[in-house]
């Protein structure tokens, strides 16, 4: 039977003045799999990453990955690994084919097999007429993808990528999607740290939600998401109102003549509520989610978990 890509069992760790960083934390991701690690700033989820990694020491419990133990066996577990940290972390004024190079040597990789893995790795993401440019003229989305080029050219079972899309454009988001989808079809576990609800809906097939250094929900993506049972709406109307509507099976409230806020249940397509605004002859200009989705699943499942305490307690 293979091993789980990644296995942590009875993880903790907690930093100097108290702060919990993972409180017994036990996670499995079988090899192949697009998995995310969700949670608001603060949930655990760099410190998840940093343990893995080796440059945060669990205070106790077991981590492997591929089969390896990051205590016992570093030099093996991080030979599995591509790591895609948050921040930009290479030297902007080298060119792109030189820092993806240095990668390839830190790994073992002779010169000839460098150059030829750099060549093969930058085409993969695009980058490839930039070999010799220096990164610093690269576009955001550009520097995030040169940081994934050098992750791969060891070839990694197992890529972890910390909030990889932060600060970048739309385009350049979808570029990296694309990318990462095409890794994980040709066998590459992912890990994605995120608090894009949208980013991880749109990539990983199993999730886990993080707070306070717990976690607070897992599962199939679908399976979660499908316990979001409504979303706030809030629609910018073409005209004021001076009234609010009123639709059967739906909580509308009007914020101003302007605005109004609606509480959309699941199963519900808003091309379907705005036929139903229209027959009132209520035209939106435009809508937003009130509260990150993210935020109103994982409030949920805290209450869930806060409920079924109280209720073991009686």
């Amino acid at each position: 039977m293979m091993a789980p890509a990644i296995a942590l069992k009875s993880v903790a760790k907690r930093y100097a003045g108290g702060r919990v960083g993972l409180a017994d934390v036990d996670l499995e991701v079988p090899a192949g799999r697009f998995f995310g690690l969700l949670g608001p700033n603060g949930a655990g989820k760099t410190t998840l990453v940093g343990l893995l990694t080796t440059l945060v020491r669990a205070d106790r419990g077991s981590i492997r990955v591929c089969g390896f133990d990051v205590a016992t066996q570093a030099v093996a577990a991080k030979a599995c690994m591509g790591v895609v940290p948050q921040e930009i972390n290479f030297n902007s004024f080298e060119p792109v084919g030189e820092i993806v190079e240095a990668q390839a040597a830190y790994y073992g990789l002779s010169p000839r097999r460098a150059r030829e893995r750099t060549g093969q790795v930058l085409e993969q993401v695009g980058l490839a007429d930039r070999r010799r440019q220096s990164a610093w003229g690269l576009s955001g989305g550009m520097k995030r993808r040169l940081m994934i080029a050098r992750a791969l050219v060891h070839r990694p079972h197992v890529l972890l990528l910390d909030e990889p899309t932060a600060g970048v454009d739309l385009e350049g988001r979808h570029t990296t999607w694309e990318l990462l989808r095409a890794l994980n079809a040709d066998g590459v576990t992912i890990l994605l740290t995120t608090h894009y609800l949208e980013e991880a809906e749109a990539l990983c097939d199993s999730l886990a939600i993080l707070g306070q250094g717990e976690i607070v929900a897992r599962g199939e993506t679908g399976e979660l998401l499908h316990g979001l049972n409504v979303q706030t709406l809030v629609l910018e109307l073409s005209a004021p109102l001076d009234a609010c509507p009123e639709l059967e099976g739906l909580a509308i409230r009007r914020v101003d003549r302007w605005t109004l806020e609606i509480d959309l249940p699941q199963g519900m397509e808003v091309n379907a509520l705005f036929e139903r605004l229209g027959v009132y002859g209520v035209r939106v200009a435009g809508l937003r989610n009130k509260r990150n989705r993210l935020e109103s699943l994982f409030l949920q499942r805290i209450a869930e978990r806060a409920s079924a305490s109280q209720g073991a307690g009686t």
